[in-house]
């Protein structure tokens, strides 16, 4: 297997040609990634020698990159930032007691954005539907999402389902908050469900249909498939264009760091969500911004509630997956931007037990559901013993730089593929 290596100067030179030698590759090159205590100059390793990873891989095409260094020149911060930028070429990363490989991700014939998180609940979904809702204005659009409660086989979804219909699905043992139910809802285009288990390092997942799903896109004839990814797991699908979202309110270290870097490096838009007043999420920039691309646009935004049926002067209830410090912020933007007269605001969709228990004191007119976890099950049901009316709500996306206009950076992203 052709392969290039990855050498520091903290090993004597002859250490590593006799290395080179007896292990199992065939070896074209080598990487030197710092590290001088046991350089003396022009060391021989056998092979000739580069500095740049990229470079090095344009120019020697190796099956796989194998790593021969060792703290303190690639420390496990160091070698997770290296991996990524290996990843991101498509190439295995190997080690003493390692193996990394790039997710599978199929070539697709249409115009295509892939749409993907650094964890669970940082609102990709959220700006799915908001590019959706977008390019549907001119041209047809079909979303190919998956999640860990999808169906078996890939389930289109033509019309959006309504409460009733989620309320039924539910009865029947479905999960009626999966991801390509929420789109079909609140954005009214075909929708296709897929189901996936198991999310790698990288994003990788160990059992999909979405190969399936995607063929079904193709079948439909749309202008643009957009695919949705699921938590930090990656669509396995080599999209036109990708989009990272990154939660504001994630450790900085984390939303950059370790393999999110790769899937950053992957990225032609990057949009850090949460991005509210007097949190820490400029420090998230800050990180995204050290690893992307220079050509790639770091924008920060928040998420906003809308209501799909008006709510004004109703006593409203809101349910979602929100933080307990953002409630006080949604309450006043339901309250100011939808004449809501908001009476409760939960973050508990994600929690059956707490759920349950505040539900029990709760009168309002309106129950407001972000379409998550157990919003069908457990809330929906509830307000209909209430006798009160469930109304979903969209996450609408606002850019909190003043100088970027979000809609138009977005279908700059979508008439790339287009």
């Amino acid at each position: 297997m052709r392969a290039l290596a990855i050498v520091d100067g903290e090993h004597y030179a002859p250490v590593v040609r006799d290395a080179l030698a007896e292990l199992p590759y065939e070896f074209a090159a080598a990487v030197l990634v710092g590290g001088t205590e046991k350089l003396r100059g022009e060391e021989d390793y056998g092979v000739p020698v580069a500095t740049d990873v990229e470079a090095a891989i344009a120019s020697y095409h190796p099956e796989v990159v194998v790593d021969l260094s060792d703290e303190p020149v690639l420390g496990p911060v160091e070698r997770f930032a290296l991996a990524s930028r290996v990843l991101a070429q498509g190439v295995p990363y190997i080690g003493a007691d390692f193996r990394l490989d790039p997710p599978e991700r199929l070539s697709f014939e249409l115009p295509s954005i892939a749409v993907v998180g650094t964890g669970k609940r940082v609102g990709k979904t959220a700006v799915t539907g908001h590019l959706v809702r977008l390019v549907a204005t001119t041209r047809r659009v079909v979303v190919v999402a998956m999640g860990r409660g999808g169906p078996p086989e890939p389930e289109v979804i033509t019309m959006a389902p309504t409460v009733e219909a989620l309320v039924e699905l539910s009865r029947s043992g479905r999960h009626a908050a999966s991801d390509h139910l929420e789109t079909a809802a609140l954005t009214g285009v075909e929708t296709i469900g897929c189901r996936r288990c198991g999310g790698g390092l990288a994003g990788g997942v160990a059992s999909s249909n979405v190969a399936a799903g995607a063929a079904v896109a193709v079948s439909l004839d749309p202008d643009l498939v957009v695919f949705d990814g699921s938590g930090a797991a990656l669509p396995p699908i080599a999209a036109g264009r990708t989009i990272v979202v990154v939660g504001g309110h994630q450790d900085a270290a984390v939303a950059a760091g370790y393999l999110n870097s790769y899937r950053l490096l992957l990225a032609d838009l990057v949009l850090v969500t949460m991005a509210e007043p007097d949190s820490d999420w400029e420090r998230v920039r800050c990180a995204v911004a050290g690893v992307v691309r220079p050509d790639v646009a770091v924008v920060g935004s928040i998420l906003r509630p809308r209501p799909t049926v008006d709510v004004r002067g109703r006593s409203v209830a809101y349910f979602s997956t929100a933080p307990g410090d953002a409630h006080a912020i949604l309450a006043a933007h339901l309250t100011d931007a939808h004449g809501a007269h908001v009476v409760h605001i939960s973050g508990n969709l994600a929690n059956r037990d707490l759920l349950r228990r505040e539900l029990a004191d709760i009168d309002a007119e309106v129950f407001l559901i972000e379409l998550k976890a157990a919003a069908v099950d457990v809330v929906a049901e509830a307000a209909l013993v209430k006798g009160a009316e469930v109304v979903l709500a969209a996450n609408d996306i606002v850019a909190v730089d003043g100088d970027v206009d979000l809609d138009e950076t977005l279908l700059e992203v979508a008439k790339f593929v287009l």
